[in-house]
């Protein structure tokens, strides 16, 4: 393990500024809008600040104010940030991100959660953070080899909080790190505290006599995640299955590349027409840095074909595997997949906490950032109670 830093060549800027002026735009039919992708106005003009607007060295400086460092972990280079907090009986916490995002997704939440007492919280409430990249994903990629799935990381996740001397600690992660937080408490629940997510499917069995006695808001909620399945669902089906072929093109296009994540801020976040009205654009596109300076936009899309089989057992209806730590959710109401609480309580009874908001969406830390700290704040307040009680 050894301190990290990041510095990425001049000519690597330089070489995305020339890709991007010298790209070759397709045509597009009038009248679309986003109703079959990103559409072509949009992207120009994103693609023109990015280059000529954007400060990635700004980015850069502020990724760099926190300590990063960097493991080898089963074969596997693992960077990640340890931020710890000024108050010594904090909370160890690991955050996990998803995909498209990355370590961006927690930048707003770091201060507020490792030092409360200096954004209006108690000392109470601190966390030491532990904020890793994915294997594959930012500066912990590209991969070299397949076989990195979820259960994968979660146990290469246990490995470094052992490596950091955490004996117990509480997790947390939305889209893949949902599943990966899961997956921690499932397999390591003497130290693992508690598994706070703000991802969680529910799926149905097709059953009629299922959907009896459901609210009209939980049958908008089943309906809306069959239309994730039907409809925004295609980057995975592509990446479940052919995660080579289209890194060709993402790993080559900076153009594509940002396409192929910005689409995702637009459909996943809680804005009215336009990523930016969810998310500050620099971060986004700062988001879409990581992946382009680090080439991993194949070895991320690599995890959906690896996880295939472990993600379909979360697409069938049922009980999962034994958990036996608490369980917080925090639930998003605009996201695209808002879970059903009658079928979240079946399949993991171990449900201790249940926030809503009516605020946000599937990159809760980056969009409703205070929203996101005050409901990681409740759940772990929560379980200090009860092991006070």
């Amino acid at each position: 393990m050894y301190p990290y830093r990041i510095d990425i060549p001049q000519a690597q800027l330089d070489d995305l500024h020339r890709r991007v002026t010298e790209t070759r735009w397709p045509t597009e039919p009038a009248g679309l809008g986003w109703s079959r992708g990103i559409p072509l106005d949009y992207l120009k003009e994103l693609a023109d600040y990015w280059v000529n607007t954007y400060d990635w060295r700004k980015a850069e400086e502020r990724l760099n104010q926190y300590p990063q460092f960097m493991t080898e972990i089963d074969g596997a280079n693992v960077h990640f940030l340890h931020v710890r907090s000024p108050e010594p009986d904090a909370t160890p916490l690991v955050l996990t991100h998803g995909w498209p995002g990355s370590i961006v997704e927690f930048l707003d939440s770091i201060g507020p959660l490792t030092d409360p007492v200096a954004h209006g919280g108690t000392a109470a409430d601190a966390f030491h953070l532990v904020i890793p990249s994915i294997p594959g994903h930012g500066f912990s990629g590209p991969l070299t080899e397949t076989g990195w799935d979820i259960p994968r990381v979660a146990r290469a996740w246990v490995e470094l909080m052992n490596r950091l001397g955490y004996d117990r600690y509480g997790v947390q992660g939305g889209d893949w790190g949902s599943f990966i937080s899961l997956e921690m408490g499932r397999i390591n629940p003497d130290q693992v505290i508690g598994v706070h997510v703000n991802l969680l499917l529910t799926p149905t069995s097709g059953d009629p006599a299922e959907l009896e006695g459901l609210s009209e808001v939980e049958h908008v909620r089943i309906a809306r995640l069959n239309n994730y399945h039907a409809d925004l669902s295609g980057y995975a089906k592509v990446q479940s299955t052919r995660p080579l072929t289209v890194s060709y093109g993402l790993h080559d296009s900076p153009v594509g590349q940002l396409a192929w994540i910005m689409e995702k801020f637009r459909e996943w976040t809680d804005s009215a027409g336009l990523p930016e009205d969810a998310v500050d654009r620099d971060l986004m596109l700062t988001n879409v840095m990581l992946y382009w300076l680090t080439g991993t936009a194949g070895s991320s899309a690599h995890l959906y074909y690896d996880s295939g089989n472990y993600l379909g057992k979360w697409f069938m209806p049922g009980p999962r595997e034994v958990m036996n730590v608490p369980i917080g959710v925090a639930v998003a109401i605009p996201d695209v997949t808002p879970p059903v609480r009658t079928f979240a309580e079946r399949d993991l009874p171990t449900i201790s906490h249940w926030e809503e908001y009516d605020r946000g969406s599937h990159f809760f830390a980056m969009e409703e950032p205070d929203l996101f700290v005050h409901d990681v704040r409740l759940f772990y307040r929560s379980l200090r109670t009860a092991l006070a009680a």
